[in-house]
């Protein structure tokens, strides 16, 4: 018998993202995984450290790494249309909720009930939920603020509105993140291993 559960995952690199927008350069939703799992490590160190949150660095950023699996099987959701309206919203949350079940059954039976709150987001407390949602967020914002420094103001109306939402969240984590580590996004190589040479 044989199990598709990583080589399913492994297509991740495939479905791009933004596929509404005019981009300078494409990102994978394989990149998008993984720049939110490294943002919710941080977050969630924040939180650890600084904030005093009682947040699980590992399972949240492991969580991150699965956050959307299911878009395999579903490709990316515009937010525009999957947030358009209450019922669109409630199919597509039934649609994610089914996919990952589909998704963990392609995984040997005693790994399954591991894998599958990871899909869901079942796994995590409210808090570490809200932080993986704030780290999803901070990732599109940073995509959205790339883009914009090679001139594609195409993303601009995007960049105003993962701000809004950050804000909107009141997560102190993120916060945090925006103030002290999110401008670092604008130097250049040179500038940001000055201090580490």
């Amino acid at each position: 018998m044989t199990f598709a559960f990583n080589a399913l995952l492994a297509r991740m690199k495939y479905i791009t993202r933004w596929s509404l927008m005019h981009s300078s350069r494409s990102e994978s939703l394989s990149e998008h995984t993984c720049d939110t799992a490294l943002l919710a490590h941080t977050l969630c160190l924040i939180a650890q450290k600084i904030t005093g949150t009682p947040v699980r660095p590992e399972t949240v950023a492991v969580a991150a790494l699965y956050h959307d699996a299911n878009e395999i099987l579903t490709g990316d959701m515009p937010t525009p249309v999957k947030y358009k309206n209450e019922r669109l919203r409630s199919a597509y949350k039934a649609l994610e909720k089914e996919s990952a079940h589909a998704m963990a059954t392609l995984l040997p039976e005693p790994l399954q009930p591991e894998i599958e709150p990871l899909l869901t987001g079942s796994a995590l407390t409210p808090a570490e939920a809200g932080i993986l949602k704030a780290a999803d967020r901070l990732s599109a914002l940073i995509k959205c603020m790339e883009e914009m420094q090679t001139g594609n103001r195409e993303f601009a109306a995007a960049a105003q509105q993962q701000r809004a939402a950050l804000a909107a969240m009141h997560c102190p984590e993120a916060d945090y993140f925006i103030e002290h580590m999110l401008p670092c996004y604008t130097q250049n190589l040179d500038e940001l291993a000055s201090g580490v040479f």
